[in-house]
């Protein structure tokens, strides 16, 4: 999940950010810090429901709002469907 989540962040940083080399992310990572401007974040998680299949901030029954880059992958990882 990580690295599919990770991709798809760099994919979306390529178009929004063009010429400039994606941050480094870590699980501490904050993502608010990351680059990405509030548009750049609604394409990423748009992104990543085209990608996934799933959007968990439509599946989660209480708004949570992940602040680092590990919160955000293991919130994706909570709410995957089950195979």
């Amino acid at each position: 999940m990580n690295s599919a989540i990770r991709k798809v962040f760099n994919d979306v940083w390529d178009v929004e950010v063009p010429g400039q080399p994606a941050p480094e992310l870590n699980d501490d990572t904050v993502l608010l810090e990351s680059g990405l401007d509030s548009l750049g974040f609604a394409i990423f998680v748009s992104t990543l429901e085209e990608e996934l299949g799933y959007d968990p901030f439509t599946i989660a029954e209480d708004a949570y709002y992940p602040r680092t880059f590990g919160e955000f992958v293991a919130f994706y990882d909570k709410y995957r469907p089950a195979v």
